[in-house]
């Protein structure tokens, strides 16, 4: 599969991945596209699997369908019978339409389950120039790779089941270009929420997102994973980031990729992995990395962000448009204009999800806590994204540590990501959390979430507050 266009003008690497995968174009409507990986987890999958059972229809290519069990299930006790019975009976459907449509299911308990959006990586089945699905909006994690990677419905999840292809309309096309170094005490959490908070929840609505610059090709695969990651929270349709050495050099340590016959392939035509100079861009967005500082929300949506020494705005001051929104956030949260959120005591304390689950979040959060204590006002939840990264960091060691310094490191899963499990946050308790949204309810009934990068949530942890990590004497310098 070459990617390129049938001229010779300059192309995105969106464009370039979408037209190869074009398989057919409708007329003054959407184009038929082709996936190359579909992911999928217990929550959206059973719908589609009866839809396909009602209709007598198998599933077309299940060598490109891969399944983990993540949301529903506990991060403590993993062997026993998951307690609830409507995440047991989610969980275990899953298994047995897996089983029952020969598909790759890594379920409860096996060393390669994890959140979607963490295995799919580390398992080298996320790959440059493909293009991915799931049932799940932060599918565009995946793009972090160069690949067009997004989240789908349930009615879609069935049709790539049953064809492996989609019906499609081709989003506009975004670059925001980050040039400057991040600096210190500062992570790619705190640059996306930056960016959201500059631009919307809504201000990339109907783009997709390519993220280039110095500071973007100065980030390791996990940053760039957190950053596309949250392309969705500002609207976009998803986010991608050019392939380079790093990615490959990431790629090129996975077994499974340097035995796949694909990766020889791949490797060829890397070079045309890219966007070609003096390509066009539907809108164009420039930031300043050391411009960014450490960010915490103040709000009920990700665009509702500040530095973490500053002051929550007013209305006006927001730019938001809703007024009468903007009052319920704060109303909510227990905050008002003017007011200043360091120091505020916190009560729990979440590290994990797909946005901030993986191996080098923790390595960050642990670097913070060696040698202090977990306050003890605070709950924490430290719970790494897979059995890989739990392995990990046994492995090197980071578990000992936080358990010197207090901190019990749970099993892999969804947790405190959202309300669907038993990691929930007690009505209006806050919590400091390096997951992605921070609506109301999300991370359980009358939750109050604080949204934060690893360090910031780290600060949190040992001081029992809100507290800017750069204040601390010990600062992990990513």
């Amino acid at each position: 599969m070459l990617f390129q266009g049938s001229t010779m003008e300059p192309l995105t690497l969106f464009d370039k991945i979408w037209d190869a995968h074009v398989v057919k174009s409708v007329e003054d409507g959407p184009d038929v596209l082709y996936i190359d990986r579909h992911y999928i987890h217990e929550v959206t999958s059973p719908q589609a699997f009866e839809s396909l059972r009602q209709r007598g229809t198998d599933v077309f290519r299940p060598e490109r369908t891969t399944a983990v069990a993540d949301h529903n299930i506990p991060t403590t006790d993993q062997h026993l019978p998951i307690r609830d019975s409507v995440s047991r009976a989610q969980v275990e459907t899953l298994e047995e339409n897996c089983r029952t449509y020969g598909i790759e299911h890594f379920g409860i308990g096996h060393s390669g389950n994890g959140i979607v959006h963490v295995t799919g990586p580390e398992l080298g089945y996320t790959l440059p120039g493909m293009t991915i699905v799931c049932g799940d909006s932060h599918t565009s994690t995946h793009g972090a790779f160069g690949a067009i990677a997004f989240g789908i419905g349930t009615s879609e999840v069935e049709m790539v089941l049953a064809t492996q292809c989609l019906l499609q309309v081709k989003p506009a096309r975004m670059r925001i270009t980050v040039n400057g170094s991040l600096r210190k005490g500062v992570t790619s959490k705190d640059l996306i929420l930056y960016i959201i908070s500059n631009i919307s929840t809504s201000g990339a609505a109907g783009y997709f997102v390519e993220f280039a610059g110095e500071a973007i090709k100065g980030l390791s695969m996990e940053a760039r994973m957190t950053i596309c990651n949250m392309s969705i929270e500002m609207g976009a349709r998803g986010g991608l980031i050019e392939p380079d050495e790093i990615t490959f050099d990431y790629l090129s340590r996975i077994t499974s990729f340097n035995s796949n016959p694909e990766a020889a392939k791949l490797t060829e035509k890397r070079l045309s992995l890219r966007t070609d100079p003096g390509a066009v861009f539907d809108r164009e967005l420039e930031f300043d990395a050391s411009s960014v500082p450490p960010m915490i929300t103040y709000g009920t949506n990700p665009g509702m962000g500040m530095p973490i020494d500053g002051i929550i705005p007013d209305h006006e001051q927001s730019g938001t448009d809703n007024a009468g929104s903007f009052n319920k956030a704060l109303e909510y949260m227990g905050f008002s204009p003017g007011m200043k959120l360091l120091g505020l005591p916190v009560d729990y304390v979440f590290l994990g999800s797909c946005t901030n689950g993986r191996i080098e979040d923790l390595r960050a959060f642990t670097a913070m806590v060696k040698g202090k204590r977990k306050a003890e006002n605070v709950t924490a939840l430290i719970v790494p994204g897979s059995q890989q990264v739990a392995r990990e960091a046994e492995k090197e060691g980071l578990t000992e540590v936080l358990r010197e310094a207090g901190f019990a490191m749970r099993q892999p899963g969804c947790s405190s990501c959202l309300a669907m499990n038993d990691d929930k946050i007690p009505p209006g308790k806050y919590a400091v959390s390096t997951s992605n949204r921070n609506f109301e309810g999300r991370q359980g009934p009358g939750a109050r979430t604080i949204l934060a990068g690893p360090l910031a949530a780290a600060a949190a942890a040992v001081t029992g507050r809100i507290t800017d990590p750069r204040d601390l004497t010990t600062v992990y310098d990513l």
